[in-house]
């Protein structure tokens, strides 16, 4: 009878729970087959970029994880007037040392060109073992918080900052570095959007959860930093950019041939009495014109806004929600207004393919500067939400801008370290821009109009120089 059941194959019942557990497993199955398919799509996964974009899905989710617990120990748990001092102390704990330390992320990781991959690994498994340690202050809000969120915040800089030096080296044949870094920033956006609402979940069942939470994610992304492709440790024809204001005498004419990837002053000189070469000090910034810096100055002014009105708005809405809306629902209006204008800038940025990024930045900066001032005039809900639109979808067109003018204009040789340096500076301004947020009285109209202000200071300094930059034009090729 045992053999007859082997030739029979197995019963009703084990055939019946085989179909179901694959069931219950297809629509897990089919959704990470469908993620891997789209990250690998068009030559990234050949390339590695995939496994980069995989890696800043993990990196979003485990952030946002982090914030919602931060959020609900420094100001949700407590009344207006004591949240906004637990948040002022949590800046003066946190961004300020960090105001410090971000000038040195740059050089630091510059020194380590071929531990790239091993640098990722490394912010993540801080996280992680920071996230452990929170997990028993975040419901005391005690002061052994602060400085592991400091430490939270200076590895989540440093990977950005590597991950953004990295990204050059991951990009598949006839890919531009705007559509690799829309791929890569719209990752870390869905990847958030579906994070924040299980770390609330996880809240509710305890304070220390979404830390967890963080925890087995930021595990999870120590690992996969390990597999990128070995190219990304490769540092071969690499040298360090100084972010120098251009000479007119070191601004070369845009009709002048560029020899050693776009250079005028790299590579080697011969003395004219045959004397051995004179190594010509490594290229910086400086080589390639103004287009990058008037760049950098108008992200600035983005990031700045954005670190204001992230604080102001949290505690203005608070105190003083939008008309007919709860606070919570006022901050959530303006939080999915700002996600959503974010992803389209995003899309948007990957579709124009960096065709004129200067005019693209130029544009961008008066949109918001235009919402900003209306805002200011005539304070209401819906403009209010509008702000908050624009002013993700203009800062994210205008960073992958300022990503395909890196491209186009620094020199191959120094372009990894230009990233380092351009992404330590705007975090830079982030923090500025919270700071004023964090200290501004909760008036709207003035709030709005300091917003304004941000955008004018960052418009006054750089459209000229980038609108002149896009009458010049560029002896690079334009990438497709």
């Amino acid at each position: 009878m045992t053999a007859a059941r082997s030739h029979d194959g197995p019963g009703p019942l084990r055939r019946a729970g085989r179909a179901t557990g694959r069931a219950l497993r297809a629509p897990f199955t089919g959704t990470a087959r469908g993620i891997r398919k789209a990250t690998h799509a068009h030559g990234a996964g050949e390339s590695g970029l995939g496994k980069l974009i995989e890696l800043h899905a993990v990196n979003g989710a485990g952030d946002v994880m982090i914030t919602v617990a931060l959020a609900s120990t420094v100001f949700f748990s407590v009344p207006t007037d004591e949240a906004r001092g637990r948040v002022a102390l949590y800046l003066a704990i946190t961004m300020a040392p960090f105001t410090l330390l971000a000038p040195v992320i740059g050089p630091l990781l510059d020194r380590l060109p071929h531990g790239r991959r091993a640098a990722m690994a490394g912010a993540m498994l801080a996280r992680a073992l920071l996230a452990i340690t929170m997990s028993g202050a975040v419901a005391t809000g005690g002061l052994e918080l602060y400085p592991a969120a400091l430490g939270v915040l200076v590895c989540s800089k440093a990977y950005g900052v590597v991950r953004s030096a990295v990204v050059p080296r991951l990009l598949p044949p006839r890919f531009s570095l705007v559509k690799a870094n829309s791929r890569v920033t719209l990752a870390g956006l869905l990847a958030t959007g579906v994070a924040a609402p299980i770390g609330a979940g996880l809240q509710t069942i305890g304070s220390p959860w979404p830390l967890y939470g963080a925890c087995a994610i930021f595990v999870a992304g120590t690992f996969l930093a390990f597999t990128l492709p070995p190219k990304v440790d490769s540092a071969k024809g690499e040298r360090r950019a100084r972010l120098i204001v251009p000479h007119h005498e070191d601004t070369a004419p845009r009709s002048a041939p560029r020899r050693n990837g776009g250079s005028t002053r790299a590579g080697l000189r011969r003395g004219g009495d045959g004397q051995k070469p004179a190594r010509e000090r490594p290229p910086g910034l400086r080589s390639v014109g103004g287009s990058v810096l008037h760049g950098l100055q108008a992200n600035a002014a983005h990031r700045a806004l954005s670190g204001f009105l992230i604080f102001f708005l949290a505690f203005l809405l608070r105190e003083h929600p939008l008309a007919g809306q709860s606070a919570a629902v006022s901050l959530g209006i303006v939080g999915v207004a700002a996600g959503v204008g974010n992803a389209c800038g995003t899309a948007v940025g990957s579709w124009l393919r960096a065709r004129g990024p200067e005019v693209i930045i130029a544009t961008v900066l008066g949109l918001a500067l235009s919402v900003a001032v209306l805002a200011a005039v005539f304070f209401s809900t819906v403009l209010v939400a509008a702000l908050g639109a624009v002013a993700g979808f203009t800062q994210a067109l205008s960073k992958l801008s300022l990503d395909a003018m890196i491209q186009r204009d620094v020199p191959e040789e120094v372009r990894t370290s230009a990233f380092a340096r351009s992404e330590t500076l705007l975090q830079m301004a982030w923090v500025v821009g919270g700071g004023i947020g964090i200290a501004l009285p909760l008036n709207a109209v003035l709030g709005m109009s300091v917003a304004a202000g941000i955008l004018a200071l960052g418009a006054a300094t750089s459209v000229r120089g980038l609108l002149g930059a896009a009458r010049r034009g560029t002896p690079h090729p334009r990438v497709a």
